[in-house]
């Protein structure tokens, strides 16, 4: 179990609720240690007194404040902690407020509240009521010499403070060349509002935490895994020379992107203007509808597989006798006529001869 790094007790109105802080986050990040690349033995960095040049140990020192050039005044812990007793062990809230109403850039570091001895019951009832009421608490605490103002947010069954920045902490975006909403260059269309809707709606999935990790880290851990196995632990690898990367626009198609980017192959931009345009391009007219029926009659029928010797002939004549029909039918009062006659005289030969065929393969 980790060790708790402040005890104290929440304070608001009379109620008054003992609890342990514990650091809620961990650095998982890389531990490179620095070498001296000459012969890659480890740097170590001595604590020394700058008048003696002597080191100094752990056990001998102690914090001051330097009020003038030279001049410190020595403050020990018990010092720190009289200046002011009560701020230093108590979570003093100030207020409580809607948890949307505090933007996320001010949030800084989360610590567990764990109840302290005794204080399970009024424990669980204030995270019940930040529960109910869907606020946070905005409260005053001391960690370490600095004072902190602190959210209490109810996070599962635990109260978790998260320390927050003061606004003078947070700069100022006025010197960005934020893009706003009504300048030229901003503007978007309906339909790439659309369609970047669209991208988002398809990425869209429940949080899971758990399905993010640090792949940069693993990445990293293969390579000297890598590295180790090759026997290439003390070797440096050099940069190779930079390729000469092609000049960049600022025009940037972004329908193709965001076409691109839902799977999709980006249209082409004559092709996305005629969306809405039924009229033919200059110098060409439109068949009438009549004209693609005859076309279509006129066209040869499909391919047909080859048919046998004997049968040729007969295939000649009815070929003969359809487009026959066919001429006939250019007029729609025979259209009809012209067709069942013609399917008559086709088949008519095929019946007569499979008799014939039957007899000879007998």
């Amino acid at each position: 179990m980790a060790r708790s790094m402040w005890k104290g007790a929440i304070s608001f109105g009379l109620v008054h609720i003992p609890v342990e802080m514990y650091p809620a986050a961990s650095d998982q990040g890389l531990d490179l240690s620095m070498l001296d690349r000459r012969d890659f033995a480890p740097i170590g960095f001595k604590r020394y007194n700058k008048a003696t040049g002597k080191e100094v140990s752990w056990d001998d020192i102690v914090k001051g404040y330097e009020y003038s050039d030279g001049e410190y005044v020595v403050l020990s812990d018990e010092d720190l902690r009289r200046a002011n007793p009560d701020a230093t062990q108590s979570i003093d809230i100030l207020a409580f407020v809607n948890a949307d109403q505090v933007p996320l850039i001010y949030y800084e570091q989360p610590y567990y509240l764990a109840p302290g001895k005794g204080g399970d019951k009024v424990y669980a009832l204030l995270r019940e009521t930040l529960r109910e009421v869907g606020k946070i608490g905005i409260a005053n605490v001391v960690i370490r010499v600095k004072q902190h103002l602190a959210a209490l947010v109810c996070v599962g069954d635990t109260i978790v403070l998260n320390t927050l920045r003061y606004p003078d902490e947070i700069r100022p975006t006025d010197e960005l060349k934020i893009p706003g909403a009504d300048t030229k260059a901003a503007q978007v269309t309906e339909k790439e509002l659309q369609m970047a809707k669209a991208l988002v709606e398809g990425m869209s999935e429940k949080w899971k935490p758990q399905q993010y990790h640090d792949t940069y880290r693993e990445d990293v851990m293969a390579l000297i895994k890598k590295k180790i196995a090759a026997n290439q632990t003390k070797t440096l690898t050099e940069p190779e020379p930079e390729q000469e990367k092609p000049a960049k626009t600022n025009v940037i198609d972004l329908v193709a992107l965001l076409q691109a980017s839902l799977g999709k192959k980006p249209a082409k931009a004559a092709a996305a203007d005629d969306d809405d345009d039924d009229e033919p391009p200059p110098g060409k007219s439109r068949k009438p509808a009549r004209a693609a029926d005859d076309d279509a009659d006129d066209a040869p029928p499909p391919r047909a597989r080859k048919a046998p010797a004997h049968a040729t002939a007969h295939a000649s004549a009815a070929g003969k006798r359809t487009t026959a029909a066919k001429a006939a039918a250019k007029t729609p009062a025979k259209r009809a006529t012209a067709t069942k006659a013609a399917a008559k005289s086709t088949t008519k030969p095929a019946t007569e001869k499979a008799p014939a065929r039957r007899r000879k393969a007998a």
